[in-house]
């Protein structure tokens, strides 16, 4: 088991528990769910043909792990606020995950749940990060290896210098890796870091997840910018769903496509988003942006979002901001959790704020 004494543990908030409702679980639940048979349309991935990068050819069939879907709610219902191709956050430290609900869609233990996302043939493992020992979700990493050590598998904790390309594929010391858990953020293997991860995975050589196809499918923010895209969803599902995708989904820009003064007047109403970031990260609410910080804005990778107030949660005097994560693999529910914070965006740094469990309540 690890000792927390020695590492880094994930955040939790003052408040152990939130009660949220079953129709909003339901709605963020077919939701989620909606989004893999999406990402296997032939129509979708044909009228996105020219915007997806060459590694996204790889993987067609396979669900991305952890696939982690933020909600914020609303008096109207849950809305989608971004997608994250390799969510964390279910290890709280003291060698345990993140309770869960006592629901009907999460049948066996979370351990159990998330051993099935890693395929039979995946026997020796690498769970690969920049400066591994350094990410804040470390301590979360070592967990999820010494799950996957228990149930027999050979398994890695490593930067990407430590894999090596050979011939017939990519190495750890001396033994053949089968997989690698991709928690590096550079989703489609484009730096030089990553160089000969990309061979190997281009050549067929290893397989990798979360993989670059259901970023490039799903988890860029641009993708959330076609579903506004009048006509491209219309040709790939029914009506109903249609409508039910940007129900969920605020209405959401390229910001090269928007009028530059209108949206300046505007700007209280949206919040900008760099498209191929991730976590909250160059996040900026439009009623706390500048006009210098305005006209810095790259309108080439920039997304224009409307601007959904998280919910609000009193704990002991204290108003807490509170979002609601489903981790997915495919269309199976692996996990929730929730996130309590203050500030503009979502950030643990003030007493009181981190993760928090759920229970869904009729």
């Amino acid at each position: 088991m690890i000792s927390d004494s020695l590492l880094r543990v994930n955040t939790l908030a003052a408040l152990e528990e939130v009660n949220i409702g079953r129709d909003d679980f339901e709605q963020m639940l077919q939701f989620s769910r909606l989004m893999f048979p999406l990402k296997q349309n032939n129509h979708y991935i044909q009228a996105l043909k020219g915007k997806l990068p060459s590694t996204a050819d790889g993987m067609h069939g396979e669900p991305s792990m952890l696939m982690g879907y933020d909600f914020h709610l609303t008096d109207d219902g849950p809305r989608l606020i971004e997608i994250n191709n390799n969510a964390g956050g279910l290890y709280i430290g003291g060698n345990r995950w993140m309770k869960q609900p006592a629901i009907s869609e999460l049948s066996e233990t979370l351990e159990e749940r998330i051993l099935r996302m890693f395929p039979a043939t995946w026997q020796s493992i690498a769970i690969m990060d920049e400066e591994i020992t350094e990410q804040y979700m470390y301590p979360e990493m070592q967990y999820y290896a010494a799950l996957l050590r228990q149930s027999g598998r050979t398994v890695f904790l490593v930067n990407p210098e430590d894999i090596q390309l050979k011939d017939d594929g990519l190495y750890v010391e001396s033994q053949r890796l089968d997989g690698i858990y991709n928690r590096h953020t550079d989703f489609f293997l484009d730096t030089d870091e990553l160089a000969h991860i990309r061979t190997a995975f281009m050549n067929g050589e290893v397989a990798l997840n979360p993989h670059p196809r259901s970023y490039a499918l799903l988890g860029d923010k641009s993708r959330m910018v076609d579903w506004w895209h009048k006509g491209l969803l219309d040709v790939c599902l029914p009506a109903k769903d249609v409508r039910f995708i940007r129900h969920i989904v605020p209405e959401i820009h390229m910001l090269a496509d928007c009028d530059s003064d209108q949206l300046w007047k505007e700007r209280k109403a949206w919040v900008f988003k760099p498209a191929a970031r991730h976590g909250g990260k160059g996040v900026v609410l439009g009623k706390a942006m500048s006009r210098k910080r305005f006209n810095s804005l790259d309108s080439a990778s920039t997304v224009v979002q409307r601007y959904v107030a998280p919910s609000q949660i009193e704990h002991q005097d204290t108003s807490y901001k509170f979002d609601v994560r489903l981790y997915m693999h495919g269309e199976t529910l692996i996990a929730v959790a929730g996130r309590l914070w203050r500030g503009q965006v979502t950030n643990f740094r003030d007493d009181g704020s981190g993760w928090v469990s759920l229970n869904v309540v009729e």
